[in-house]
């Protein structure tokens, strides 16, 4: 057995050697349709890191009557939290901390701080405001609890109505992220295995004639087959060494670029915290595309 395998593993080292121009354009194909896979999973680790910072931006705020006390408004806190295990985090915001809020973010405009003056004291009210992990649905779950009787005469308003319009797009927009990221994913499956299945039929069309001579002297099918899986083998593994590398060293020189763009998101530390995940991706798409469609490939030769 172990005699066989040394034979059809020279056999597979032989025709690789042989066939230098195809073997190269066969490694060449397989690295761009690695690379494109793994281009679409750092898209993907972009597009989830800005869902999630546009997610935590929507909250719904739950304001509480005037001269309610601050230990009510934190036991209100602590039995939503408990009630609803979908809220992701709740920030209360006193009076005082909303008109230095207010005051922050309007000091460069007169009008607003000469109106606040003439009101003469603090109007605001304070408030809850609430993220959940989920989606519309979930805020508005939120909402109706904060509504009910145990909590109406506290609550003085709850704001989901006027952001429910801006939180349903934006879980539109986010699942639509989701969705395309996926059809592509596909796609590009589907395109690089025909790529790289034609790709790799040019190389054993060139051994049609060993194939047949192997056939002629009554080798077996998995004899004849052995050395052209092995080579799909080659090809996917030095793909993927050179995949990996590129990846490596792409993420690193455009750490500073991408964080540009999206500040808080280093693309070289999210490569390194997933790296098995490349790894994995890279490894096992370039192994199992290049041996199956030799695999395929053979098999229909074989079939003639």
């Amino acid at each position: 057995m172990f005699t066989n395998f040394k034979r059809v593993f020279t056999f597979a080292m032989n025709d690789f050697g042989r066939n230098k121009g195809i073997s190269i354009a066969a490694i060449f194909v397989l690295t761009i349709t690695i690379m494109l896979m793994t281009s679409l999973f750092f898209f993907q680790g972009m597009a989830g890191y800005l869902t999630s910072q546009i997610q935590d931006k929507i909250d719904v705020t739950a304001y509480f009557k005037d001269g309610t006390q601050e230990k009510d408004i934190l036991s209100v806190k602590d039995q939503i939290i408990k009630m609803s295990p979908s809220i992701k985090n709740v920030e209360y915001v006193s009076k005082d901390q909303a008109l230095a809020i207010f005051n922050e973010k309007h000091k460069d405009n007169p009008i607003l701080a000469k109106a606040l003056q003439e009101v003469g004291e603090n109007p605001f009210l304070p408030s809850l405001n609430i993220t959940t992990n989920g989606d519309l649905a979930q805020y508005a779950s939120v909402a109706n609890i904060l509504q009910t009787s145990d909590f109406s005469k506290l609550v003085d308003k709850v704001d989901f109505s006027q952001k429910k319009d801006t939180i349903e797009k934006v879980y539109s927009i986010t699942s639509s992220i989701d969705t395309f990221g996926i059809l592509l994913g596909i796609i590009l499956i589907i395109v690089a295995i025909l790529v790289v299945f034609n790709t790799i039929k040019l190389a054993i069309e060139n051994s049609k004639e060993e194939i047949g001579t192997m056939r002629t002297v009554g080798a077996s099918d998995w004899f004849i087959r052995g050395p052209f899986v092995i080579q799909g083998i080659i090809y996917g593994v030095v793909s993927f060494l050179i995949c990996i590398s590129i990846s490596a060293i792409s993420a690193y020189f455009l750490s500073s670029r991408v964080s540009a763009v999206l500040p808080g998101f280093d693309i070289f530390n999210y490569f390194l915290t997933n790296w098995l995940i490349f790894v994995l991706i890279q490894l096992c798409f370039g192994i199992g595309v290049g041996a199956i469609s030799a695999f395929l490939v053979v098999k229909k030769h074989l079939e003639l």
